[in-house]
């Protein structure tokens, strides 16, 4: 058995910890921050809290699946609840479309579903399946040739959407917000992310019942019962190596660690310039398009809204200039507006008469953005689709790019890791072996990607590299 350190205790490194450890690894996770969970944290102020990264659970057998190996079910841990309706829409137009857990009945869903069925069918035993160094590894798990155009790669998911919902430019806008799920563009991103419909159908919309921080307890919770060592508040100034394998930690204040294998659950870029240092491996990480970052408010709002649900989406007039803005580097002036209100489920999460408010509109990373002016922006576009929130604001919080960055060290506070738009996204994304041997990545900046089901999909697929590494297999 190897002796692990895994740098980063987000979501990533505490799955792939509880996986190691089971197997019967020595495994310490060193998280740098106060506390565990990485983006998947919470925001507390005067009896109000907010979800500050992630707000439903999606595929969530994938987390059962983790947890029964460490002895215990995902049922066990949190009490999970099925939202329904999952999302309701908005248009300026008057328009509203409402996604049920037994579907829409706009025309050309069922039929957008259906493709996406496909695609994650196929995804799920080549994309997913294993880890990814180019376009072989996914060629070498495809059973037919058919495979590779069920996938729908060579689409755009905006040209994809506009071949099933024709002249419903609204519906075209709906389906492209799949996109956002890993920071990228529907302009840009392949047609393969229609999947993520399906599974939104399918596996359901979930909620655990004292917010997403209970989630992010389970995880810590497991990972101490199977006896991984967790550290928080310790910073890990370096990754010692040899010319051709990982040796170990050197923290910040000069204590050196040993350690047979590293994993990292940190940013790439921030990998390899700053904890091992290697330029090679930094320019094919810089080839890797980072995704969009947000610019988030926390409101804490008295009174009750009618007619909103546990999550809302209020679209711009213009998706494709939406999007051309951020690509530009802008806020864009009209922009999607996406609110969770968690407490229409779940009461505890605002004082009795009170909702808490989570509103995100996507920014593109790097943004320096004026915390003010960006806000009243924000709340100005929510009014414009007839929600005044300003006269019954109680307080605000905002997060900034600035800010995510600074928390999480990721490229411009980039909010998914890399983004998944153009062809070769896929394939271009840091690797999970890294450049030393006994040395392996995890989390949103490598494959899969980012989003909580795919980081913990990560840290299966490491487990099993690391198991085959140990077992002496290439």
């Amino acid at each position: 058995m190897a002796t692990v350190a895994v740098v980063g205790g987000g979501v990533g490194g505490l799955a792939a910890a509880i996986r190691l450890r089971v197997r019967g690894h020595d495994v310490t996770v060193f998280e740098r921050n106060a506390e565990l969970g990485g983006k998947l944290a919470v925001l507390t102020r005067d009896g109000f809290s907010f979800d500050v990264g992630p707000s439903l659970v999606t595929l969530p057998h994938v987390y059962d699946e983790l947890f029964r190996l460490a002895g215990t079910t995902l049922a066990d841990e949190v009490e999970l609840v099925r939202l329904d309706p999952q999302f309701r829409y908005w248009w300026r137009s008057g328009r509203h479309v409402e996604v049920r857990d037994d579907g829409c009945d706009v025309p050309g869903w069922a039929e957008f579903v259906r493709r996406g069925r496909t695609i994650w069918e196929v995804s799920e035993r080549t994309f997913f399946a294993g880890p990814m160094s180019g376009p072989w590894s996914l060629a070498r798990r495809l059973r037919r040739p058919r495979d590779l155009t069920d996938i729908d790669p060579l689409r755009t998911l905006h040209a994809a959407a506009a071949d099933v919902f024709g002249d419903d430019a609204e519906m075209v806008q709906w389906a492209g917000r799949y996109a956002t799920y890993s920071g990228s563009s529907p302009f840009r991103a392949p047609a393969t992310l229609g999947c993520i419909a399906h599974v939104e159908h399918a596996y359901g919309c979930w909620y655990p019942m004292g917010g997403l921080g209970a989630l992010r307890d389970a995880f810590v919770r497991v990972a101490a019962r199977v006896g991984v060592d967790l550290r928080c508040g310790v910073e890990v100034r370096s990754i010692t190596a040899t010319a051709d394998r990982v040796n170990g930690l050197l923290l910040a204040d000069g204590t050196v660690v040993a350690a047979d294998v590293v994993v990292a659950n940190a940013d790439a870029t921030h990998l390899y310039r700053d904890l091992l240092p290697d330029d090679r491996a930094l320019r094919a990480v810089r080839r890797a398009q980072p995704s969009t970052s947000g610019f988030v408010i926390c409101a804490g709002v008295r009174g009750t809204t009618p007619g909103i649900a546990h999550h809302d989406i209020w679209f711009s007039d213009d998706s494709r200039l939406e999007f051309d803005e951020l690509a530009a580097g802008r806020l864009p002036a009209d922009p999607t507006v996406y609110a969770c209100v968690s407490s229409v489920t779940d009461p505890s999460q605002a004082p009795e008469g009170c909702e808490n408010w989570f509103l995100l509109v996507n920014a593109p990373a790097g943004a320096r953005l004026d915390p003010s002016a960006s806000e009243a922006l924000v709340l100005d576009r929510l009014a414009s689709h007839g929600v005044e929130l300003r006269d019954r604001l109680l307080f605000t919080e905002t997060i900034t790019p600035a800010d995510l960055e600074a928390r999480y060290r990721s490229p411009g506070g980039a909010i998914y890791g890399t983004s998944s738009d153009g062809r070769r996204a896929a394939f271009v994304r840091p690797r999970n072996r890294g450049v030393r041997r006994g040395l392996y990545l995890v989390g949103g900046s490598s494959h899969p990607g980012g989003g909580l089901p795919l980081v913990t999909m990560s840290a299966r697929i490491v487990d099993e590299m690391i198991a085959d590494e140990v077992a002496g297999q290439p």
